[in-house]
């Protein structure tokens, strides 16, 4: 090759690549510079980013973008404080067995009144204590804000904007450290924001990590944390066997799961594979999701020879809200599989029965015995009503709450209701709970039972009197409104439901030979049911009134959408965009005119049968019917392959005619 030719053969992919530079240079000359984070990251971002909002809850001030780039929903503030009050309360007794007293705000002042007025009496017995203490038996105290060197350790596995990492810095004495994790590095980013914002940064330290591989990381018994906060979009599933693991030995954790569609019912076998539990559709679902939790928390406990202990259990608005203690011992463990047991559940009637999957019992010595349980508790089909039964669970079967632990929150939050703003309705459902039947588990409702038998519905204190007449226990549930819990069998509910049907008649000719009612109310009741008012049939939650399900904050509250980083999140407005999909599954109403046209194409029944007397007026054709095209039939088309019909010689069964294959 020669030297030109050389030469011209190099200067082509030289030319090439001048001529992309020049383009490449004046689309850039004409577009203006580069903003600097374009410049930064080295691509130009497809939109300019939302002002940012401020929001103002407890004792912390936050920012959050306009857009939904970081997951927040007002709605649930009840749930954060909740919890600062829960934590609050075992920060207490945890720190309490070191000899470190809480110092919360607002309860200062309530100390220094009772002080003023004791002060006098008591004044000389205090100087004489005083100066009779060593400085090492003095008491410690820990106050908000400051770091706390024996503390609690608290994670907050997902904590988006940061917000109730910040609020615990604010509002709960006694911690060493929060650690706010999430994988959002837009999360991160706006988390060290915040934590600037509130001053602080010496106790909460923004992270970004995998929160799985983040609590994997913490498993040795020194690395541990004494408080983990799991508040995931949807379900917690994922994060339950490294949460289990990472928790101190007698250590708080908390879990939230808003998949209440998954665990009320609607979807067994997604249940199963997310929790290790069936879930049924009945009028106790929203506590069977609390139960099928603590089941799938206990579950993943034990296989690391641990098992939870459940301080209190909430269902509260659209998700379910657990707060448990874990422990290591593996004489415990052995008897998690008596506190778990199946639910047999009618079709027909509702009514339920328990089957637990294990069975503790003592021996002469004073040992315990473990066996398998033995079952089932129902026949094959139901005494009752005659239906079928269907099977779910396993779920957790002794008590969801620590009665003395509820009581010592409930106590907290009444006496410095100024700590929170939902403090009224978190004195209305704690004292709910407190009122709650602890060895019973799920309820009937009343609408339920009246609509079973097709019957009118008795009141709440008549219904109440009734199985307090005959013996029975009977609570309120604060996970359903017009729930019934009590100890009182099937069969003599029913004969109580029977007896008020007596009073409020049914017309027994409208009913069904098959129909649970009509089944139920053949058999003549074996209890004489008392339906006169007693005093103790109204609780005193409900005679005070206290506030158990808050009204609605705003339009449209509920599950926010979840979260979506960068430009995608400001593309269209969330009310647009539920407009849009409002009815998406249905089928668009059709124009009168296309289904007119539509029914012309269908011939007329009648007019076939010479019957149809509308003429021009029917909605269908009476055209003639086109002859429908025999395997014979010749084709227009194809000239080359035209196939002459059958003649009569070939219909009456003879040779076949001529061009005929």
């Amino acid at each position: 090759m020669s030297h030109a030719r050389t030469v011209l053969w190099l200067s082509r992919p030289l030319r090439v690549v001048r001529v992309v530079c020049r383009a490449q240079f004046m689309e850039q000359k004409a577009q203006g510079p580069p903003s600097p984070p374009a410049m930064e990251n080295g691509t130009q971002p497809c939109q300019e980013r939302p002002p940012a909002a401020t929001v103002t809850e407890g004792a912390a001030k936050i920012v959050f973008p306009s857009a939904n780039e970081v997951f927040y929903n007002p709605v649930q503030e009840f749930n954060r404080d909740l919890t600062c009050a829960v934590i609050t309360e075992f920060a207490r007794i945890h720190l309490g067995a070191k000899g470190i007293q809480l110092k919360v705000p607002g309860e200062e002042d309530l100390q220094r009144v009772s002080e003023n007025l004791s002060e006098q009496e008591e004044g000389k017995a205090e100087q004489k204590e005083t100066e009779n203490l060593a400085p090492r038996d003095q008491t410690r105290t820990a106050a908000v804000g400051e770091v706390c060197e024996e503390g609690l350790r608290v994670l907050e596995g997902l904590a988006a904007s940061g917000l109730r990492s910040i609020r615990f810095a604010l509002e709960v004495p006694g911690l060493q450290s929060v650690v706010a994790n999430d994988a959002s590095a837009r999360a991160v980013e706006l988390m060290d924001r915040n934590v600037q914002l509130n001053g602080v940064a010496h106790l909460v330290q923004p992270n970004q990590a995998d929160a799985r591989m983040l609590m994997y990381q913490h498993q040795k018994v020194s690395e541990r944390f004494d408080v983990i906060d799991l508040d995931p979009y949807g379900s917690p599933a994922p994060f339950l066997d490294a949460a289990v693991q990472a928790v101190n030995d007698g250590g708080l954790l908390c879990v939230t799961c808003t998949d209440m569609a998954v665990l009320a019912g609607n979807n067994g076998e997604t249940c199963y594979s997310k929790y290790g539990a069936m879930a049924l559709k009945s009028r106790a679902c929203h506590e069977m999701a609390l139960r099928i939790v603590l089941h799938s928390l206990d579950l993943h406990a034990n296989c690391y020879q641990r098992y939870v202990v459940p301080l209190l259990s909430i269902s509260a608005d659209f998700y379910v809200r657990v707060f448990v203690r874990i422990f290591t011992g593996q004489a415990k463990v052995k008897s998690s599989a008596s506190k778990q047991a199946l639910v047999y559940q009618c079709v027909g009637c509702g009514a339920f029965y328990l089957q637990r999957l294990g069975k503790a019992s003592g021996d002469p010595g004073g040992r315990i015995k473990f066996s398998a349980a033995c079952g089932p508790p129902v026949t094959p089909e139901c005494e009752h009503c005659g239906q079928r039964h269907q099977l779910g669970g396993p779920m957790w079967a002794d008590p969801i709450h620590d009665l003395d632990f509820v009581g010592r929150v409930l106590d907290a939050v009444t006496t410095n209701p100024g700590r929170f703003h939902t403090s009224k309705r978190i004195q209305g459902v704690l004292s709910v709970v407190t009122e709650e039947l602890p060895d019973v588990p799920l309820y009937y409702t009343l609408d339920h039972l009246s609509s079973t038998i097709r019957c009118n519905t008795p009141s709440l204190l008549q219904l109440r009197s009734a199985l307090l007449h005959a013996g029975f226990r009977v609570s309120l549930s604060h996970a359903c409104k017009n729930a019934v819990k009590t100890d009182a069998p099937p069969l003599a509910l029913w004969d109580i439901m029977r007896c008020w049907e007596k009073e409020c008649p049914v017309k027994r000719e409208r009913l069904s030979e098959s129909s649970p009612a009509f089944r139920i109310l053949a058999v003549e009741p074996r209890l004489k049911a008392n339906f006169n008012i007693r005093k103790d049939a109204n609780p005193s939650s409900r005679q005070q009134g206290l506030k158990r399900f808050q009204a609605n904050p705003e339009a449209n509250w509920g599950p926010r959408p979840r979260a979506r980083p960068g430009c995608k999140a400001a593309r269209k407005d969330p009310e647009e965009r539920r407009k849009l999909l409002q009815n998406k599954r249905k089928e668009p109403a059709e124009d009168p005119a296309q289904r007119a046209a539509r029914l012309k194409t269908f011939p007329c029944k009648r007019f076939k049968e010479g019957t149809c007397q509308r003429g021009d007026q029917c909605c269908y054709s009476h055209s003639p019917a086109a002859p429908v095209a025999s395997v014979d039939t010749p084709c227009t088309d194809c000239p080359e392959t035209t196939r002459i019909s059958p003649g009569p010689e070939a219909a009456g069964g003879g040779t076949a005619g001529p061009g005929v294959d």
